[in-house]
């Protein structure tokens, strides 16, 4: 069979002294033709280093008699711009990173591609691109960051900050944390959104097992790129390899049991129904909601955990996780390896995979002065931190389509709670509000606007952070939002409050001192009360039916660029914000 990159020489002259100019060699052009995407770029540690596992897997397309090209589409750091208005140009960047791989990917198409990405929209951004171009691919994650001194990750320095605002720390301790939290370069060493979305990469089934969140420095990261490399020219031309062929509903199923062992990101809900949305699927909270009742939650790792992801792969990464739920996998599903999940777990457990962590771990131990051991890192299914999965779908007259919660991070006492309703229309005036005490026990803290259509769905890390990090408020009071949160967001948050405001949801009729009924194990929020005076469902109907025909929507905040762009075709959060 004729690959595709030849016969695009034959259509287009032009083609073959282009590339020569472009530094090709005569006898590269003749090769299998390889894609490679990554994020690279000097934009944060999560991309920093792509470009050395770029070259690696350049060395493995060449080893196995292809030829490499590299494409960049770098992405940005919600970290560097969380509380200023560049976070809202966080979500869109996803779909731009995938526009930018359809565009590039098809304008001269290739047989076969790898995607490298680390972090929170690289790697779904990829994906998704992946998905679009449809040819056989094997995505490469960029590992984890090392822990600081005295363990220290990233996702704590949003407490150190609000006790700084508080008072509680001086500002020496402050900069001693800002210097330590990001030693390496890799994702944020925490179950985050970026180390969540590479786990979810390899349970997908689209990347070589035993690959996701390896530490960034590791010599077996650099092993991987170049082993993806030779598997991509093994696969080209391949029709069976396609990611369209590779993954299916139980691939989805599969990844979303994983979510549950890990606690992992509540944007999760964001992006693999995005994902799933380019192979025709719909993928909804409810589906979240039903894996993840009964499920068990194993992974002890932060932020829900208290060890940082640099100790994950240590621990036999996500094939341990896999061995310990597998009882509940679908085994049969196709991997980028042309092998079954079932036959790569089986074969990892042959070749020693397991002992080289556990050498790996020994090391850890050694270099920090710890003994840990397998089990405390990754629960065994009998012994786990929790037997209901991480997450819930909230729902009720407040949140008909849905709102998330990751319960495993939130407090016991907020399990179910009757709350007064504080409303305000942005992050800024209810973070002031929350630092400087004007927020009591009792209160539902409502952040609006926020969603999609609102603002481009920015996170609403600094606020849950003032919050969870408050002796009183973080077990007394709830956050909710039509926005979402960080993956290293705790305490008693509810995002991606669906419809959001902007499109006139119920999240927008919300008025001070409304009785907002939250119960998580039940799945419920609900307005049950006006003023503080409790109402009937029927009566609650009737008044939210009133404001609602009293309700004007907001003019656009954005008249030009990407965001209006995102404002006016995002879909709702809980279908997962894509670009209709």
């Amino acid at each position: 069979m004729e690959l595709i990159s030849q016969k695009m020489r034959r259509l287009a002259p032009e083609l073959d002294p282009l590339r020569l100019g472009t530094g090709w060699q005569a006898e590269d052009l003749s090769r299998p033709q390889v894609y490679i995407a990554s994020t690279f770029g000097d934009s944060h540690p999560g991309s920093g280093h792509l470009d050395r596992l770029v070259e690696k897997v350049r060395e493995g397309v060449r080893k196995a008699g292809g030829f490499g090209a590299r494409y960049f589409a770098t992405d940005m750091c919600d970290g560097e711009s969380q509380g200023t208005d560049g976070i809202n140009y966080s979500l869109v960047s996803r779909e731009m990173i995938a526009n930018m791989i359809e565009i590039q990917a098809n304008a001269t198409p290739f047989d076969a591609g790898v995607y490298l990405a680390s972090c929170d929209k690289g790697c779904p951004g990829c994906l998704m691109g992946m998905l679009r171009v449809d040819i056989p691919s094997v995505f490469v994650c960029g590992g984890t960051m090392n822990a600081g001194p005295q363990l220290l990750t990233l996702e704590q320095l949003g407490a150190y900050s609000a006790r700084y605002e508080r008072g509680e720390i001086g500002e020496e301790e402050l900069q001693w944390a800002k210097r330590n939290a990001c030693p390496s370069c890799g994702a944020c060493s925490f179950i985050g959104t970026a180390s969540t979305m590479q786990i979810m990469a390899e349970a997908l089934g689209l990347a070589l097992p035993g690959s996701a969140l390896l530490p960034a420095e590791s010599p077996a990261l650099e092993e991987y790129a170049f082993r993806s490399g030779m598997r991509a020219v093994e696969m080209a031309g391949d029709e069976h390899m396609k990611p369209s062929a590779v993954l299916c509903e139980k691939s989805f199923d599969n990844a979303i049991l994983v979510h549950a062992a890990i606690s992992g990101s509540t944007n999760t809900l964001l992006h693999l129904p995005a994902i799933a949305h380019e192979l025709g699927l719909e993928l909804s909270g409810d589906t979240f909601d039903r894996l993840h009742r009964g499920a068990r939650y194993l992974l002890d790792i932060r932020p829900a955990g208290r060890w940082p992801a640099e100790v994950f792969y240590y621990a036999g990464g996500v094939p341990a996780v896999m061995e310990e739920i597998r009882q509940h996998l679908h085994l049969e599903v196709m991997t980028v390896t042309g092998k079954t999940l079932g036959e790569n777990l089986d074969e990892l457990r042959r070749n020693g995979f397991y002992e080289e962590c556990q050498r790996q771990l020994e090391a850890f131990n050694r270099r920090r002065g710890l003994s840990l051991v397998k089990e405390d890192i990754i629960r065994p299914y009998d012994r786990p931190l929790g037997t209901n999965g991480s997450i819930t779908v909230l729902k009720g007259n407040l949140s008909p389509e849905g709102a998330v919660i990751k319960h495993t991070a939130c407090p016991k006492e907020m399990y179910r709670a009757v709350l007064r309703a504080r409303p305000f229309d942005s992050e800024e005036e209810c973070l002031d509000a929350v630092l400087h005490h004007r927020v009591e026990k009792g209160d539902a803290v409502f952040i609006r606007y926020e969603g999609p259509k609102g603002s481009g769905m920015p996170e609403m890390f600094y606020t849950s952070e003032a919050i969870s990090s408050d002796k009183e408020l973080g077990r007394t009071i709830a956050l909710i939002t039509d926005g979402r949160f960080s993956g290293a967001s705790t305490g008693p948050v509810i995002g991606h409050c669906s419809p959001e405001a902007a499109d006139g949801g119920p999240i927008a009729l919300v008025e001070e001192g409304d009785l907002i009924e939250l119960d998580v194990e039940a799945g419920k929020l609900n307005i049950i009360g006006v003023k503080g005076e409790r109402k009937s469902p029927e009566e609650m109907a009737e008044i939210l039916a009133a404001r609602k025909a009293a309700w004007k929507p907001r003019e656009s905040r954005y008249k030009r660029g990407v965001l209006r762009l995102f404002s006016e075709h995002a879909v709702s959060p809980m279908r997962g914000a894509w670009m209709s």
